[in-house]
């Protein structure tokens, strides 16, 4: 018989075999020999401080599978013959994705940020916010191998919310990657900070960081690598951008929200008869926006691409701005961002954070 205790997305294991009419149970480094009768009682025991339970009892080729989830309980018989079942789910053959951080062996981190169930499944809810978490360390991951001469890399996620990303990187880096990293989360919220913290702990992250405080107040006590931001809101991102540049981040990544400043502030007289439509408006709005930022990226000297980082039937907000440090200021496009300033009559919040 073989027992997980679960909580929290930590699990533990415990084994049960019959010898010579005794029950010997083993539950991490303790092994206790019994009467065949305690059974119940032991596992009962074992399990006080776990929320769920899934076991496994095998016997004369067949076996009977045993789960039980808050006040729920399921049993489950199968032939021996039978393939067990597959408590990680086969998400891949129902999304077509082969993913980077797989269910099977992220589960630990996957359950703490809700992705799975406490039985390893992912759930129906979650499985685009799971492709668009996934979909994000690949497009990362080249960005993180290019810091390959570093001994550790320090990430720094601005308006970190729950932290979904910076769990799930800290995940990639270390498991998969085989580096060290540090990781700083930023939010003025109190109560996401709280649960980032909560959820660090849990996971035995000790190489985590989350702090309440404004995104411009912040002062680092170390070199800042990697700058990332999800769906800040508005001029959240202009932050976290700045903030990149501001450290000399090597690369910068964010993926935008709304975007509202410009919508108030853009004139362009040739569209007067286009933009009178609220509608196409907001949305030439919205294109500026991420666009002016690309161009002061360039002019401070970062290599830019803008690319869709996950299908709009997702998200609408699915536009990923990721920048590398290649050299020093460039005058060019800076001139070319002035001018654009002119014809449209705007003063972007990006601009004005980094003073140029």
């Amino acid at each position: 018989m073989d027992i997980e205790y679960i909580k929290e997305g930590k699990s533990a294991k415990a084994t049960v075999e019959i010898r010579e009419n005794l029950l010997i149970f083993r539950f991490g480094k303790t092994k206790t020999t019994a009467a065949i009768g305690r059974l119940a009682e032991m596992i009962i025991d074992s399990g006080k401080e776990y929320d769920d339970c899934i076991i496994n009892y095998c016997e004369r080729g067949s076996s009977i599978l045993i789960k039980t989830e808050k006040n729920n309980v399921k049993v489950k018989y199968m032939d021996r013959e039978q393939e067990p079942e597959n408590f990680h789910d086969d998400v891949t053959a129902r999304t077509n994705r082969v993913y980077l951080v797989k269910a099977g062996e992220a589960d630990a981190v996957l359950r703490e940020i809700g992705i799975l169930t406490a039985e390893g499944k992912i759930k129906n809810d979650m499985i685009r916010k799971y492709n668009q978490i996934d979909h994000f360390v690949e497009l990362v991951e080249g960005l993180i191998k290019d810091q390959k001469n570093k001994d550790s890399i320090t990430v720094l996620d601005c308006a970190c919310g729950k932290s979904y990303l910076s769990f799930v990187l800290n995940y990639y880096i270390k498991e998969k990657l085989k580096k060290n990293c540090y990781f700083i989360g930023l939010d003025i919220s109190e109560q996401v900070i709280e649960s980032s913290r909560r959820i660090a702990q849990n996971l035995g992250y000790r190489n985590m960081e989350f702090r309440q405080v404004d995104i411009q107040n912040y002062q680092p006590d170390r070199k800042i690598d990697i700058v990332i931001s999800l769906h800040g809101c508005d001029v959240a991102t202009d932050m976290a951008i700045a903030a990149g540049v501001r450290y000399e981040a090597g690369g910068i990544v964010v993926i935008p929200c709304c975007h509202r400043e410009l919508l108030s502030q853009y004139e362009y007289k040739p569209f007067k008869e286009i933009i009178k439509y609220g509608v196409l408006k907001a949305r030439i709005a919205d294109a500026l926006t991420d666009g002016i930022r690309g161009l002061l990226l360039e002019a401070m000297g970062y290599e830019v691409s803008i690319v869709e980082y996950i299908s709009p039937l997702d998200t609408p907000k699915n536009l990923m701005i990721r920048a590398v440090k290649k050299g020093s200021r460039n005058r060019k496009t800076y001139d070319e961002y002035l001018s654009l300033k002119e014809n449209l009559g705007i003063n972007p919040a990006l601009a004005r954070l980094l003073n140029i």
